[in-house]
């Protein structure tokens, strides 16, 4: 084995935690502000903007790429090399508006101008709010010197890049950080794969993809002839289409592994 690719949201960072978190302390605001009950508007908030970030007409786009709802509530998508990201850049303030204002609605606030608010508070909380698996730093640590890294992760670029710049120390660790909104398509397709191989002059046999996503970051590896290693943070019952080489319950799992 000579060179390891590295997934990014929710295998060294964790995203789902920053999201919820600022999702809470966003709650938190609104309950002062309006008295909606903040588990309450979370939950509803959880609810509604998946409803309305599939009506985007970009929606097929974001699919593609590898961007979901949630970092559609805090993105700016000003990425000017594509022009769906263009597109995408004019429609998604009014969406982020949209879904804290209909959240509040369904509790009786009819206040835009508090959604407009909460949009922007939560933009805040989420770039105040990464987290780093306790595990991350240590095991990158101890590869860097063994392997050639590769980071391969789902996005847009100018979201990825300002995750990394709110988490810089991720980065020197890695010879490519690959972005799927870079590359034109993103995981589960082989083809963004057989480029970071080709990027990293290396063979699938040499090669291995270690992330937490099944359908994206193993059904991709297994298509493009990579083994992998699944993080299981959740102990979720294995796909019966794609199965991981390794199953990992951390990121710290990999050390012993790899001896």
């Amino acid at each position: 084995m000579k060179t390891l690719i590295f997934d990014l949201d929710d295998t060294l960072l964790w995203d789902k935690k920053s999201i919820t978190e600022a999702l809470r302390a966003t709650a938190f605001d609104a309950e002062i502000r309006t008295g909606v009950q903040a588990p309450l508007l979370m939950e509803t908030v959880q609810q509604t903007a998946p409803e309305l970030y599939k009506n985007l007409s970009v929606y097929d786009f974001t699919k593609t790429i590898g961007i979901n709802a949630f970092e559609g509530l805090w993105g700016h998508f000003d990425d000017i090399e594509h022009r769906r990201f263009q597109e995408m850049s004019r429609l998604i303030s009014s969406y982020q508006k949209e879904t804290w204002t209909r959240s509040l609605a369904a509790h009786g606030v009819h206040q835009p101008e508090t959604g407009e608010w909460l949009k922007d508070r939560f933009i805040m909380h989420r770039r105040h709010l990464p987290y780093v698996y306790a595990d991350t730093f240590e095991v990158l640590h101890t590869l860097k010197d063994d392997y050639q890294l590769l980071m391969l992760t789902n996005g847009s670029p100018s979201l990825q890049r300002l995750k990394l710049s709110l988490t810089p120390a991720l980065v020197p660790f890695f010879d490519h950080i690959i972005i799927s909104g870079e590359f034109g398509t993103g995981k589960p397709d082989p083809a963004i794969f057989t480029h970071a191989l080709r990027l990293a002059g290396t063979a699938p046999e040499d090669t291995l993809m270690v992330g937490d996503n099944m359908n994206t970051d193993i059904a991709g590896a297994k298509k493009a002839g990579i083994n992998s290693a699944w993080i299981n943070h959740h102990g979720s019952v294995p796909s019966h289409e794609f199965r991981a080489e390794h199953e990992l319950t951390s990121l710290g799992d990999l050390l012993p592994l790899l001896r």
